[in-house]
């Protein structure tokens, strides 16, 4: 499953980056369900927990604003605009995983983004990340699953 699950972090980050690239550029016929869909075809003999990619992206582009509005007092130097394009889709994936996949550890979900860090941006994004994501965590995570969640992320 793991294995599964990384596969799946990849297309849904290409997803997302395509999604964002494309509204960049003013094509508001950018479809995150035609994007998803069109990537996963490719896996569909790998891929198998096809509904994970999807809540993924779904959610992470449903929570933009908020997201955004999250990670940027995290990195006040780097406004979210400025930041590659790579790494703010990371970014924001990983934290809307933080926040609403309360089956994954925040351990797996952070490495996981460090790790697509690695693959697919530059030689400092995945410190960056790591660096985000961990204020992240401690900032908005660890205090909602101790109050409100009562449910334990990463030991």
């Amino acid at each position: 499953m793991a294995s599964n699950r990384h596969l799946g972090r990849i297309i849904a980050l290409q997803s997302l980056y395509e999604y964002d690239f494309r509204l960049q550029c003013g094509d508001k016929t950018a479809d995150i369900d035609e994007i998803v869909d069109r990537n996963l075809e490719r896996y569909t003999e790998t891929v198998q927990d096809t509904e994970f990619v999807r809540k993924l992206t779904r959610g992470t582009i449903k929570d933009l604003s908020k997201l955004d509005g999250l990670l940027q007092p995290i990195a006040p130097e780097w406004p979210l605009e400025q930041i590659s394009r790579t790494d703010r889709v990371i970014l924001r994936m990983a934290l809307y995983e933080l926040q609403n996949f309360k089956d994954v550890p925040a351990k797996v979900v952070i490495n996981e983004a460090i790790e697509l860090a690695k693959a697919f941006g530059n030689d400092n994004s995945s410190k960056f990340v790591n660096g985000v994501l961990g204020t992240a965590y401690k900032r908005y995570i660890e205090g909602d699953e101790t109050s409100s969640k009562g449910e334990a992320g990463a030991s």
